[in-house]
């Protein structure tokens, strides 16, 4: 279970961000990008057994009307024990702290994990009313 586990509010290092993105078949990403995330994203949490980073997720947007969950990313050695779910519940507290009544959450689910937020309250987005979403990789 994810007692094992201290969870904190503080963002990891970049070399441990882009470590942990990459051990989850993320990718490599650009040191200075890796910074530049971490520093502009409005709440981050981390989650390390010992020294290790095995878990995050962070918050980016306006910080009023609009925010979005992102990289929410397990170390697969971690997986499927609870941290993912313990990182969400510490994420929607923050969110019931700082979102007011008319803000939009958002967060894009990899495919086959709808499920996991969905016990959230997220709801898969159909194409009814408001379209599938969208997005464009550079």
């Amino acid at each position: 279970m994810h007692q094992q586990f201290v969870i904190s509010s503080s963002p990891p290092k970049p070399s441990e961000f882009i470590a942990l993105r990459a051990k989850a078949g993320w990718g490599d990403t650009d040191p200075k990008l890796a910074q530049t995330s971490l520093t502009n994203s409005l709440y981050c949490l981390t989650a390390y057994q010992q020294e290790r980073l095995v878990g995050m997720v962070r918050i980016v947007g306006d910080g009023a009307l609009f925010f979005y969950i992102q990289d929410l990313v397990v170390d697969p050695e971690f997986q499927n024990n609870g941290l993912g779910t313990a990182l969400m519940e510490k994420l929607e507290c923050y969110l019931s702290e700082v979102a007011k009544s008319g803000a939009t959450v958002g967060l894009f689910s990899a495919q086959g994990k709808e499920a996991f937020y969905q016990q959230f309250g997220y709801t898969k987005r159909t194409g009814e009313p408001l379209g599938l979403g969208m997005c464009r990789f550079i």
